[in-house]
């Protein structure tokens, strides 16, 4: 009786066994087994411990020394229309670096080396050329996912990241993740890994770096890997870097020695840890070097999203607005005890804001229960809130506080500026001149009207002085005033009555129109008259 029990239970261990391993062939067969931890991606740790400790002679070699591991050389080929000239897009203004570099390698799409002109077909050119491009990218994890900015890979065909202590030659292929246009990021994971754990970067706080604090940018210059550059921060530049239209990037400014290659590579702290991704150098068009001006999106900026960035898309919230800080002068105008809040300047037609009820001149003080201090709290708030929510939302009317609540669209930068305009109807005549503000005005007219909007009704600029309120404060020739304060304005005659009335000193509240490219925009400006 022994035995048989003992026999029995050795065949129902066989049989357990033998039940595992099948349902283990099974699941890898169906794809049921548990992804890996390379298909998630927790935000990092951060160290926020304050940076305390002497810098010594070896400070710098030692923070190096554990970095450069980490850091990556990136080359990608890409396509580019033919016959253009890269310097061309931009206007020395937060030039990306590397974009320099790619220059004096373009060469003709299917043009080879070394053929002689008479084998190449007659009438032969090329609507495209063969780009290559180099950068930087540093390590984030263990599983080969690499961090690096958005323009280093931007149209990439293939990209090619060599790693620390390898030759050129011995690059492995990667791919794209995700891609973010509004902090210039770009999640690459390695096809091709090689063998052995990788080495990953440790994530600061980007948050505490202030100007004068010691700072190191690591990267590929030329095409020099792994070159150190020692330098400060400079400043933080809240609006600095043009990301898309009418959106601006955070930046930190550093004197670190930022050159072409050296684009997406880590911007570290003296604990050797990654406080910004260095983007962009501002350049004069005669330098394609460094002049002691660059700057790296902070890392806290984009440590936020890389989860998404995993899954391949960030999704950010709009409400179809721009907004400004309220300009000092106009404080007291506004009713506000202090200098806060975010003002509204343009609407989007049809936009969540104008559905809400929120108007040119509108003063927000408040998102869903969290206090607006600026212009740049607001779209903070605003970007993180989920598509589809409604936030209560305070504002300031007329000197007088006032509740909506708005929901929250996706934000589609492809989409975004697509809207149609708000604009008004037809014209009269007169030319009264108006003093104090620094602008001439004029009825809409034949004449006057040529940078007007067709049919719009106002009181036409057409001429600012120089150095005058007008002129500092954003009006333009052609910028038709449409109302003044709470009252409409459909003649010169009429803007004029209405601005004689602002006393010296006090600010005139502006709604008017100006013509963009893509068409008619109302505005709301503030001018101070003198």
């Amino acid at each position: 009786m022994v035995n048989r029990n003992k026999s029995t239970i050795f065949y129902l261990f066989l049989v357990v066994v033998a039940s595992v391993m099948v349902g283990m062939v099974l699941a890898s067969r169906l794809d049921l087994a548990s992804q890996s931890s390379a298909q998630t991606l927790a935000v990092p740790a951060v160290n926020s411990a304050p940076i305390t400790g002497p810098v010594t002679a070896t400070t710098f070699r030692e923070v190096a020394k554990a970095v450069s591991p980490a850091v990556v050389n990136i080359r990608s080929e890409s396509l580019q229309p033919a016959g253009g000239d890269l310097s061309d897009l931009f206007d020395g203004q937060g030039l990306p670096p590397e974009l320099l570099e790619r220059l004096p390698q373009i060469r003709p799409r299917g043009q080879g080396r070394g053929q002689d002109d008479d084998e190449q077909p007659q009438r032969r050119r090329p609507r495209e050329e063969l780009v290559a491009g180099t950068g930087t990218g540093f390590i984030i994890d263990k599983s080969g996912l690499i961090l690096t900015n958005n323009h280093v890979v931007d149209g990439a065909m293939r990209i090619r990241v060599t790693l620390y202590g390898e030759e050129a030659d011995q690059g492995h292929l990667a791919r794209v993740v995700g891609r973010d246009q509004l902090t210039d990021s770009a999640l690459l994971e390695l096809i091709d890994k090689p063998k052995g754990d990788l080495p990953v970067i440790k994530w600061g706080d980007s948050s505490q770096m202030q100007p004068g604090d010691w700072v190191m940018a690591i990267g590929n210059p030329f095409r020099l890997d792994h070159t150190v550059s020692v330098g400060v921060i400079s400043g933080n530049r809240p609006n600095q870097l043009d990301v898309a239209d009418s959106r601006r990037a955070e930046a930190l400014q550093t004197d670190a020695a930022i050159n072409p290659g050296n684009s997406g590579g880590p911007l570290i702290n003296l604990r050797g840890e990654v406080i910004g991704i260095n983007t962009a150098i501002a350049t004069t068009g005669l330098s394609q070097g460094n002049m002691g001006v660059g700057f790296a999106i902070p890392s806290n900026t984009v440590r936020d999203i890389l989860p998404q960035l995993r899954t391949g898309k960030v999704t950010r919230g709009r409400v179809g607005v721009q907004v400004r800080d309220v300009p000092y002068k106009t404080v007291n105008s506004f009713g506000l005890k202090e200098r806060e809040g975010a003002l509204v300047t343009i609407i989007t037609d049809n936009g969540p804001a104008e559905k809400a009820g929120i108007e040119l001149g509108d003063v927000i003080l408040n998102w869903s229960n969290q206090p607006v201090k600026g212009s740049n709290d607001l779209v903070k708030l605003v970007m993180k809130t989920k598509p589809g929510t409604t936030v209560p939302v305070r504002v300031l009317r007329d000197q007088k506080e006032r509740s909506v609540n708005v929901t929250v669209e996706e934000l589609d930068l492809d989409t975004e500026n697509g809207g149609r305009r708000r604009q008004t109807t037809d014209t009269s005549r007169v030319e009264p001149e108006q003093k104090g503000f620094g602008i001439t005005i004029e009825n809409v007219s034949a004449s006057t009207g040529r940078d007007a909007p067709r049919g719009t009704r106002g009181a036409v600029v057409t001429e600012v002085d120089p150095g005058s309120p007008a002129d500092q404060d954003g009006l333009v020739e052609g910028d038709v005033i449409i109302r003044v304060g709470r009252t409409t304005i459909t003649n010169a005659a009429e803007a004029e009555k209405e601005l004689k009335n602002i006393p010296a000193g006090g600010t005139a509240m502006l709604r008017i129109v100006r013509q963009f490219r893509d068409g008619p925009q109302e505005m709301f400006l503030t001018v101070t008259k003198n």
